[in-house]
């Protein structure tokens, strides 16, 4: 028996209701489960990967300007370069986290070829990542409390000999970042050790501002993660965005918490013990 045309539009138009609609259990809002301090709808924490020497030269004066804090991945020989810089920006408050000993990503990244993921075991993984630790405390005397992986790449090994070094952060930090993820984080879900981090580089701060709407109406845990900060250019944070960004945040009509990863994580990670 043929269903008619009309009958099987209005079943159609009724089920995308369902899926779309106000009502429907894909779009509820995590903010009934998760409350953010202040009476904040949404938490947004700004990081940043590699160390470099922009982000002590351009960005600390930009937080400073905001009275805000960021999160800052580095690698010991990059603090080693500019100490009196990262000396400040741990002075100032600013989370130092750890971004590994050497930076080793895949092998198909030349620079990375001669310390290649691939190359690692769990055991030499583990090793790097304390004696990074224990260098940034000799250094910059805080300890890293979180983690970001270089490239975003969690595994060592190859083929069917690879293996995740994700349980190793969980065991040494409160939550691993990630990179080039496309979503903030359900705080009443998200794997610490595996925290999404959505790319800053190179954006307007209208090609943001959808991010931030996006998690505030989910209650939810936007991590931005960049690198050079700056007027422009590759892997570049834009300070304009920064200041816009900022001044964004700070206003408390917008409803958002910001704070470092480490001081997210932790909320977070209490919440989820109850």
């Amino acid at each position: 028996m043929r269903i008619p045309i009309t009958i099987l539009a209005c079943a159609v138009a009724a089920t995308i209701a369902l899926l779309t609609g106000p009502n429907a259990v894909a779009q509820a809002p995590v903010a009934a489960t998760m409350a953010w301090p202040g009476g904040a709808r949404m938490a947004l924490s700004l990081s940043f990967d590699d160390g470099r020497e922009s982000q002590v030269t351009e960005g600390l004066p930009v937080f400073a300007r905001h009275g805000a804090r960021a999160t800052f991945y580095v690698v010991p020989s990059a603090v080693e370069r500019r100490l009196a810089g990262w000396k400040q920006a741990a002075a100032a408050g600013h989370e130092i986290g750890s971004h590994s000993l050497t930076h080793s990503c895949s092998g198909n990244f030349l620079f990375s070829r001669q310390k290649a993921l691939e190359e690692h075991s769990l055991e030499r993984m583990r090793d790097e990542l304390v004696t990074a630790n224990r260098r940034i405390v000799d250094l910059l005397g805080v300890t890293p409390r979180t983690f970001a992986y270089p490239c975003g790449q969690t595994y060592v090994g190859r083929g069917r000999g690879t293996q995740s070094y994700v349980p190793i952060i969980a065991e040494l930090f409160v939550a691993g970042r990630g990179w080039l993820d496309e979503a903030a984080n359900d705080p009443s879900y998200v794997d610490l050790a595996q925290t999404m981090g959505v790319e800053m580089d190179g954006k307007d701060f209208a090609q943001v501002q959808p991010l931030l709407d996006e998690a505030r109406t989910r209650g939810a845990w936007l991590v931005l993660a960049g690198h050079d900060i700056g007027v422009g250019g590759r892997q570049t944070t834009r300070i304009a965005m920064l200041d816009a960004l900022l001044t964004y945040a700070k206003d408390p009509a917008n409803g958002i918490w910001l704070s470092t990863v480490a001081e997210a994580a932790d909320l977070v990670a209490r919440r989820q013990a109850r």
